[in-house]
């Protein structure tokens, strides 16, 4: 369905004898312009778009009723209702939504592979790597698409605090408002999705798997009508609610020291994208581990890894040691400390941590 086909079947229908006085009220009150009049000889139909949406007046008798415009004219209080000539009521919404983060209940959480995935959007798998989400703070999922092609998704966007996306194993390929043409996402890459960035899911390698994090755990996926993507405009420094879009690839990425000898980090650039809110580093091993392994603790909102290669081994509060394999993952309350004390040559952990410079030597 076109975005013009969507905006037709969504369209508010009022029936009013007066064309020309519904006209006038929509224009000078709701600051509204008509998009098309039919016959031009002897209008029957005019379609007006109010505030992003449209309304179609239908000559006849007068429909009454009741009109919610997403947002008012900025000198309008948006308590305010005002009659139509036809007898609709018209009411205002303020179109900003807040985003509703509720309250932290950290546990330290270890959830271990598996293959319990359920059906999602999309038809796509996903299995939850923080199933107490904290009190409904944080969500993290493991995302799979087992058959790979074309991707019966569509233009949607997330009403979201923070959102980002890894690719763990083959590739998808995506596109995002005014980022330029689709791109392939490959394992090891990752992007940051804006609140309210639109966005598509296009078609995926057989396989696909991706790591999921956002804050908070339940928010609103709404499917955009009016924009396709991708856009004309390209513009990869907007703001989107505070934020910008971000895309790591992880071939183009330098490696430096981290803060535990014999492993090394890669920034993603999500810190900066964010303003410092959330940070993601994928840690990667350089060498064995030291005689004296690094202490490591957070006092930030979360920290969460999951182990996307190899095998690592694991001390958290000097409890016992726990191995952790590929696609295991750990959440680690505030105060905790925790050690890395071995692993693979071919280890590799997804850092996420909000804000972006929680995590620290004890």
């Amino acid at each position: 369905m076109s975005a013009t086909d969507a905006a037709r079947r969504l369209e508010t229908v009022l029936g009013c004898r007066d064309l020309d006085a519904m006209v006038g009220f929509l224009a000078d009150q709701l600051d509204g312009h008509v998009i098309s009049i039919s016959p031009a000889d002897d209008p029957r139909e005019i379609v007006v778009d109010v505030a992003g949406s449209r309304v179609r007046l239908v000559r006849g008798e007068d429909s009454g009723g009741h009109l919610l415009v997403r947002s008012a004219p900025s000198d309008r209080s948006a308590s305010t209702a005002l009659e139509a000539p036809n007898g609709t009521i018209v009411e205002f919404r303020d179109d900003t939504v807040e985003v509703v983060v509720p309250e932290a209940v950290p546990t330290l959480s270890i959830v271990a592979a598996g293959d319990g995935f359920g059906v999602g959007r999309a038809g796509m798998g996903y299995r939850d790597l923080l199933p107490d989400r904290w009190g409904g703070r944080f969500i993290a999922s493991h995302i799979r698409i087992a058959d790979g092609g074309d991707v019966p998704d569509y233009v949607h966007y997330h009403r979201i605090r923070f959102q980002m996306i890894f690719c763990l194993r083959g590739w998808v390929d995506l596109v995002y408002e005014d980022q330029g043409p689709p791109f392939r996402l490959e394992a090891g890459d990752a992007v940051v999705q804006p609140p309210e960035i639109r966005h598509r899911v296009l078609r995926s390698s057989p396989g696909l798997e991706v790591i999921e994090i956002g804050c908070p755990a339940v928010h609103d996926t709404l499917v955009e009508h009016d924009i396709e993507l991708p856009t004309a405009r390209v513009d990869p420094e907007r703001d989107f609610g505070g934020q910008r879009f971000v895309r790591h690839v992880a071939a183009d990425a330098a490696r430096s020291d981290w803060l535990v000898d014999g492993l090394r980090v890669r920034d993603t650039g999500i810190a900066a994208a964010t303003g410092g809110l959330a940070g993601a580093d994928v840690i990667e091993a350089a060498g064995p581990a030291g005689d004296v392994p690094t202490v490591l603790t957070h006092d930030g909102e979360f920290c969460m890894y999951v182990v996307t290669h190899g095998e690592v081994e694991l001390v958290v509060d000097d409890d016992d040691a726990r191995p952790l394999g590929t696609r295991d993952a750990v959440a680690l309350p505030p105060g905790s400390s925790w050690r890395w004390t071995a692993w693979t040559p071919d280890a590799e952990l997804l850092q996420v941590s909000l804000p972006a410079d929680a995590v620290s030597m004890r």
